[in-house]
């Protein structure tokens, strides 16, 4: 069975720093591209992140230069590192799988100013 388990959300300050961990089935982690989406109240779920099983990434432009985006085959993880967090990334924050596809379950990040 596929499994996508996020963590590290939470609440932060603008400028601060959070790490979202998504571990997954060892099935998946080793053919599919990770992506980490995110979706705020109201607006549509929007591609943050991704990283390929060869470690190409790929990001959106207003997080780019800020979050980073890494995987650790041996643990079968893709990490989501956010710095100069503003309070516009407030969103909940997803783990996909493009090979299934497959969904995570979130994890909501909240960024007071």
């Amino acid at each position: 069975q596929v499994q996508l388990v996020e963590s590290g959300g939470g609440l932060a300050q603008a400028g601060g720093s959070l790490r979202l961990s998504c571990a997954a089935s060892r099935s998946i982690f080793s053919i599919s591209t990770i992506g980490w989406f995110r979706q705020a109240p109201g607006k549509q779920r929007e591609l943050v992140a991704s990283i390929t099983n060869g470690g190409t990434t790929n990001y959106a432009g207003s997080v780019k230069g800020r979050f980073t985006i890494s995987r650790d085959n041996a643990k079968n993880t893709v990490y989501l590192q956010m710095n100069s967090l503003k309070p516009e990334d407030t969103s909940v924050y997803y783990c996909y799988a493009f090979t299934g596809p497959y969904w995570g379950q979130g994890t909501q990040v909240t960024v007071s100013s």
